[in-house]
């Protein structure tokens, strides 16, 4: 009966991205930050509107929810795991906004083009999640074991986080995906509008857009070697997992253009999310002897994130007071010229 919960949600997915491509955003134009933030509230109130459904449906067994042996017991429980899970996956997603970013800058990618690129490659996310959290949970089903290999692989992404050099570690260019697309597809010089695919000289090519679309995926993929494991360190019910890994995936369009040119500011929040891998990692390698209450995973990963941003704001205030004002800088460069004409 659970199938029938599964086939709904994905029902529900396809409903809600035909309607912001076919609806909403039918025409390419850039997407404000006004209306970045407008939508990034209306993700979340879908997402909590599913998760009042998903305690309900744990709670009274809608649709054989929750009597998997693998699924969480009660709706209180069922609820706290989706909403952890939500956050995790949403916070773990502002390092793909930068790469995201990054790219765009890199191939020059007009902003009435970028919604597109991400509303497909968002696309190509939901059938790779899918994939990925079944194979995750049936190994963990029948191999527990590898509940310790998901948590090394969380430790060791935090290690690599908190050594690596951000942004600056990523060549678009040398990365693996686009040397093998190269080599795959024809690639034209110059893109065609919003199309993936054009013809020159009566040969169809791939434009530049589409080289997008395939790193933008790659690049996915990779986060999602980290993400993941991460959920199941919060529960191992696949369609808690799933569920809360693609609604924070539904979001991250409008989180990458509300926030890709502010989260620069949040210098701290790199280590808030390091300390969060680590915890969430640890937890899975000793989760033989300890079980933290679904409400304390919760606290601590929110109290770290909000750690990381309010650091930021308070040391950029104390870096910006220390700073010289523009006045300042003035009067001492006139005050410097005058004493070398005396």
């Amino acid at each position: 009966m659970q199938l029938v919960a599964w086939g709904g949600f994905l029902l529900l997915v396809a409903f809600f991205l035909a309607l912001d491509l076919g609806v909403f955003h039918k025409e390419d134009k850039e997407v404000s930050t006004k209306s970045a933030l407008a939508w990034m509230v209306v993700w979340f109130v879908v997402a909590l509107g599913f998760n009042g459904f998903v305690y309900y449906g744990y709670e009274h067994h809608i649709l054989g929810l929750g009597l998997d042996p693998a699924s969480e017991p009660t709706g209180k429980d069922a609820a706290l795991k989706f909403l952890t899970g939500y956050v995790v996956e949403m916070s773990l997603s502002l390092d793909n906004i930068f790469v995201i970013a990054l790219v765009f800058r890199f191939f020059k990618v007009p902003p009435v083009y970028q919604h597109r690129v991400l509303f497909w490659g968002i696309l190509g996310a939901v059938f790779l999640r899918i994939t990925m959290i079944l194979l995750g949970a049936a190994l963990i089903r029948n191999f527990h074991f590898t509940i310790y290999i998901f948590g090394a692989i969380l430790v060791y992404t935090a290690l690599k986080m908190a050594f690596s050099k951000g942004e600056d570690d990523f060549d678009p260019e040398d990365s693996t995906v686009v040397k093998w697309a190269r080599k795959l597809v024809a690639i034209s010089p110059k893109m065609d509008g919003h199309n993936f695919f054009t013809h020159v000289d009566g040969k169809r090519m791939a434009t530049p857009l589409f080289l997008v679309l395939v790193v933008v995926e790659g690049s996915d993929i990779v986060f999602a070697v980290d993400s993941i494991p991460a959920i199941f360190g919060v529960t191992t019910d696949p369609f808690i997992v799933f569920t809360s890994n693609i609604f924070a995936i539904l979001g991250l369009r409008s989180l990458y253009f509300a926030l890709a040119s502010l989260l620069r500011q949040f210098v701290y929040l790199k280590y808030s999310l390091i300390i969060v891998l680590l915890f969430v990692g640890v937890k899975m390698l000793v989760s033989k002897w300890w079980h933290p209450s679904s409400l304390v995973s919760l606290a601590v990963i929110l109290g770290l994130l909000a750690a990381g941003v309010v650091a930021s704001i308070v040391f950029r205030k104390e870096e910006d007071e220390d700073e010289p004002s523009p006045e300042s800088k003035a009067a001492a460069e006139a005050d410097g010229s005058e004493a070398n004409g005396g």
